[in-house]
């Protein structure tokens, strides 16, 4: 897949996790967006809170956690438009004590 190719795909994967995020229906990885939401708190830039809540570790456990990996990295507009640090957002399973698939570092 060339740049151009990838940048396509890309923009197309924002759009839909923005689509649903709007329609607060969907979900992308076994999680509806008001799932996500109830992880968004520890997960946000400048929040305080560093510990998730049980919600969430609750919403993490049942997550295809795989499929999330695989997210890692292409979404990082969409992650600053809603305030989230990546790197805060992938440590919320090891603080909710789920085990991440071994290729996603």
């Amino acid at each position: 897949m060339d740049k151009s190719q990838a940048l396509a795909a890309t923009l197309l994967l924002v759009m839909a996790v923005s689509l649903a995020a709007l329609e607060g229906v969907h979900g992308i990885c076994d999680m509806l967006n008001d799932e996500f939401k109830l992880c968004q708190p520890a997960a946000t830039v400048n929040n305080l809170t560093d510990s998730p809540s049980a919600e969430c570790c609750d919403v993490l456990g049942k997550a295809n956690l795989s499929c999330i990996c695989r997210y890692k990295g292409i979404v990082a507009i969409w992650l600053r438009m809603y305030h989230i640090d990546a790197n805060r957002a992938m440590a919320l399973p090891g603080k909710c004590s789920v085990t991440m698939p071994n290729n996603c570092s």
